[in-house]
Parts: structure tokens; sequence; C-alpha cells
């Protein structure tokens, strides 16, 4: 995981996107992780082009 705030909210929006584009699984653990590193991160849009 990136120290800096900002690489880590980068980090983790690109994390949830890739997860979108491809549709796959989260875990509970993962899911975990992601909605903390997302609860710091007001206002960061996650982007992705759905996987044809």
């Amino acid at each position: 995981m990136p120290p800096a705030r900002d690489a880590l909210c980068r980090y983790g929006a690109e994390w949830a996107a890739t997860k979108l584009r491809w549709g796959l699984a989260v875990d509970e653990a993962e899911q975990g992780r992601l909605l903390d590193i997302a609860a710091g991160c007001g206002g960061t849009d996650v982007e992705f082009t759905p996987a044809l």
C-alpha cells in the first residue's frame, strides 16, 4: 500500500476500477479494505470502462 494519502486514494480507486472493469469478485476482507480506503478519500471518483 502506498504510504501517502493521495497515492492511497488513487490506488484504491484504480483497484476498484479494475475489479469493476473486469467484473471480478471481491471477498469480504478485500471489500473491508477498499471501504476503509474509500472512507478517507472523499471526492475521489472511480472511473472505468467495462471490458468487452
